[in-house]
C-alpha cells in the first residue's frame, strides 16, 4: 500500500482513540468509581509525607488498553 494511505489509516485510529480517551474523562466525574483512586491502590500518609502508587488503576488501563489493540490488530488482518 501507498505510505500516504497508511499514515492516514493510523492517524485517523489515532483521533478515534483520542475522541474515545476524551470522552471518558468527561464522563469520568459522574461514574461510581474515580479513576486513579480505585479499591486497591496503596496510598500511605505519614506526619511529613505521603505515597500513593494506583496498582489497581494501573492493571485496569492495561487490560483496556491490550484489549482496544487487540482489537485494532484483528481488524488491520
Amino acid at each position: 500500500m501507498e505510505p500516504a494511505r497508511e499514515l492516514g489509516k493510523v492517524l485517523l485510529i489515532l483521533g478515534i482513540v483520542i475522541a474515545a480517551v476524551g470522552a471518558f474523562l468527561l464522563a469520568g466525574a459522574k461514574l461510581p468509581f474515580r479513576l486513579g483512586r480505585l479499591p486497591g491502590d496503596i496510598s500511605y500518609h505519614g506526619r511529613n509525607t505521603s505515597f500513593y502508587f494506583p496498582i489497581v488503576t494501573c492493571i485496569v488501563l492495561s487490560v483496556v488498553l491490550t484489549l482496544i489493540f487487540w482489537i485494532i490488530g484483528a481488524i488491520r488482518r
